[in-house]
């Protein structure tokens, strides 16, 4: 990594570079500063202050928006990960439009997509010579297509930055697990990837780090993985298990309240990086990377921003059972606010269908989403406002991005004038992180009714920080910096008005088949059916809780301002209610949490069993008779729908009994793909269907290494 010292006027002892004497303001680290032996918590948090991105980085965190394409045999096979035994002969797209995908994504505002190339089955998109396992085996184009190059060429023709997703995890390369040997295979997969195509702007690795198909796990040699990337693409970023980009922890689409770009969490999966995470007891997950108590314990600093990565439906790779799954406006929009909108880069998946193309239903999304941010930020309600009592803060609502309101005694208030009163509900504050991230606290009041009102606050700003609140009229707003790190750099603020959003109904249904729909929005009318038919306003009228104990396909869809406004049409799908059924046998159970938590029809309760040392480990079970003998199709598992997803279930065996004591194995080594870092509902399917009575479900293995259980719904598929 690179340190820098740009010297004004003076020459600076090298020693303030790693912290032997207090660090002047003219001193910048880029990337990273290693703190010397006793330097005292006010020398470390000026030295932060001044830790900056790589060009490569700034230029990166400007996007604020990238997609994601998941595209492999799993769009064939229906799953999420594949077994590597999958045959190439299954990968035949039979409409593949790269010029599509790339037309799609940068209408809806989009600067750079990422392909996997390679995902955990080893299959690859491109005429790769280091296996046959790939298109030039499939079915597609005669072996004679290349995905990789395809949608290279409609980046470039789009005006799109372009990268690559490799999976180091692969399923199906006979030499994994033989180090050597597949790192040198891997470093070639790299090599083609980085000099075939032209220019690579972001290269992605995960940390999925399984069993191949000689039964054994592989090292990583992160160290030549990065060096051959620095030689063939040198002003790429490498994300995730790379060492420009960070993986906010989760895959809900949601970063931290608090996100520092400047983190003592070591980047990438070299040993001594991981050493220096393992001492400070960090994780990608962990709520605080970058307070001064983490500094405070730190030996180095790092800019690694935060990458939030979400797919615009359940599943990373398209499922037909999904197409009435794509994310609501609304979501999206949370979904904005909660990554761009709180100093983070947005990485929004969205995965081609059988046919090549990517669905009509998530271009629909998209474009409804790019219509709403227009709407929401093309008009800056703040422009050409007055600074009425500190006239540099003005340098904060001009329209160039180099100049910035210096801040260097604090606190500090500054108020603006508008032109004239004005509706808003969204405020935006930027920091000049050419020059650091270092606000630690603020507040935004406005003045309402000739009265101070305080609108927003927060902790961190970084590059870009949105804040909502609720419909206020105003001519005069005070932004006050209470807290930051030698100083502060606000290089923009600014207002706007979003549209309401009229919320998409919410369609549930209790033990008893009880079905109910609902909405956040106030006084809506809501209609529904039954029969499949998309609801309109002639539709059958929601006014009160419905039956559908044996289950069935509800849509509906809410109007507002006398059927004016309409939301998007929702569907739930339904199988047989739990009503008649009853846990008969179970491993363990907590007084808390008990087992016909499973089976009540509500995911936010759950049944787990006992946690903490020295409790039962896998497996656990729950066996249940369904009161009745059903012909099932399948199974459904529902995670715990809180936060914490403790106890989810990665490995699992599925039996079904017609009396409680002959058992049948339909599945006897299962797992839900994926379900560790995406914990939605699992739809298991049959390959035939089998009477039952009875069923059980055995857990082998949890998703996070842990010996207890939970399970937030168990369900049965007769459909």
């Amino acid at each position: 990594m690179v340190k820098l010292k740009y010297f004004i006027g003076l020459i600076l002892c090298a020693g303030a570079l790693l912290g032997c004497s207090q660090a002047s303001k003219e001193d910048v680290f880029v990337k990273e500063v290693k703190f010397g032996e006793n330097v005292s918590l006010e020398e470390k948090v000026k030295m932060a202050a001044h830790v900056v991105p790589t060009p490569q980085q700034l230029d990166w965190q400007k996007m604020e928006m990238t997609a994601f394409i998941h595209f492999t045999i799993n769009t064939f096979t229906d799953m999420e990960w594949g077994h590597g035994d999958e045959s190439p002969q299954l990968f035949n797209p039979t409409e593949l439009d790269a010029r599509q995908w790339a037309k799609t994504l940068s209408d809806a505002g989009m600067k750079m997509v990422i392909l996997t190339a390679k995902h955990h089955d080893g299959f690859c998109l491109w005429p790769t010579k280091t296996t046959q396992h790939s298109v030039v085996s499939a079915p597609w184009k005669n072996g004679q297509g290349d995905v990789v190059k395809e949608l290279k060429e409609a980046c470039d023709e789009f005006d799109l930055k372009f990268g690559v997703y490799l999976s180091p995890w692969d399923r199906n390369a006979e030499c994994y697990g033989d180090s050597p040997a597949y790192n040198d295979m891997f470093n070639q997969q790299l090599t083609e990837l980085l000099t075939w195509y032209g220019n690579v702007d972001e290269v992605w690795f995960d940390g999925a780090c399984g069993e191949g198909p000689n039964g054994k796990k592989q090292e990583y040699d992160w160290e030549s993985y990065y060096a051959t990337i620095k030689k063939h693409q040198p002003d790429a970023v490498t994300a995730i298990m790379g060492e420009d980009v960070r993986w906010v922890g989760t895959e809900t689409g949601y970063g931290r309240e608090t996100e520092w770009s400047v983190t003592a969490y070591a980047p990438g999966g070299r040993p001594e990086m991981a050493a220096i995470n393992e001492k400070l007891e960090l994780k990608a997950k962990s709520k605080d990377l970058g307070s001064r108590a983490i500094i405070e314990k730190a030996d180095h600093l790092f800019w690694y921003p935060a990458e939030v990565d979400v797919s615009i439906r359940p599943g990373w790779f398209y499922h037909k059972h999904e197409d009435d799954k794509v994310k609501s406006l609304t979501k999206m929009v949370d979904i904005y606010f909660n990554s761009v909108g709180m100093n983070a880069v947005l990485l929004l998946n969205i995965p081609p269908d059988t046919r090549g193309l990517i669905h009509e239903n998530d271009v629909a999304c998209l474009k409804a989403f790019k219509s709403y941010l227009d709407a929401t930020f093309d008009e800056n309600l703040m422009a050409e406002a007055h600074a009425l009592d500190v006239k540099e803060a003005e340098k904060a609502t001009d329209d160039a991005y180099d100049t910035y309101w210096s801040i260097s005694q604090l606190p500090v208030s500054a108020s603006y004038k508008l032109q004239q009163p004005q509706k808003v509900n969204v405020i935006m504050l930027q920091e000049y992180i050419a020059k650091g991230q270092r606000v630690e606290k603020f507040k935004v009041e406005a003045k309402v009714a000739g009265n101070w009102t305080e609108i927003a606050n927060g902790t961190t700003i970084g590059y870009k920080r949105l804040l909502r609140f609720p419909n206020i009229t105003t001519d005069e707003i005070r932004v006050t910096i209470e807290q930051a790190r030698d100083g502060a750099l606000i290089n923009n603020i600014a207002l706007y008005l979003s549209p309401e959003i009229l919320s998409e109904p919410v369609i549930n249904r209790d033990r008893d088949g009880m079905v109910t729909i609902q909405t956040e929005t106030p006084h809506p009318l809501i209609t529904y059916t039954l029969d499949g038919t998309e609801p309109t306003a002639k539709s059958t009228p929601y006014t009160a809780p419905f039956s559908l104990p044996k289950g069935g396909l509800v849509k509906a869809r809410a109007f507002i301002n006398d059927f004016a406004q309409q939301s998007s049409v929702v569907t739930q799908q339904f199988d047989i209610c739990t009503k008649k059924w009853k846990v008969v046998n179970v491993s363990a159970q907590t007084e808390q949490f008990g087992a016909d938590f499973a089976i009540d029809g509500n995911p936010a309760t759950m049944w787990h069993t006992p946690w903490g040392d020295q409790v039962k480990a896998h497996p656990h079970f729950i066996t249940i008779d369904l009161g009745e003998q059903l012909n099932l199709k399948g199974f459904s598992y529902t995670p715990r729908s809180d936060h914490n997803k403790s106890g989810t279930i990665f490995k699992y065996a599925f039996y079904v009994s017609t009396d409680g004591k002959n058992w049948t194995p339909v599945i006897a080594k299962g797992e839900f793909s994926n379900i560790k870092n995406n914990p939605v509902k699992q739809d298991v399917r049959f390959n035939s269907s089998h009477p039952a009575r009875f069923i059980k479900l055995q857990s082998t293995a949890g998703a996070y290494n842990e010996a207890w259980v939970s399970v937030g719904e168990l369900g049965v598929i007769t459909k």
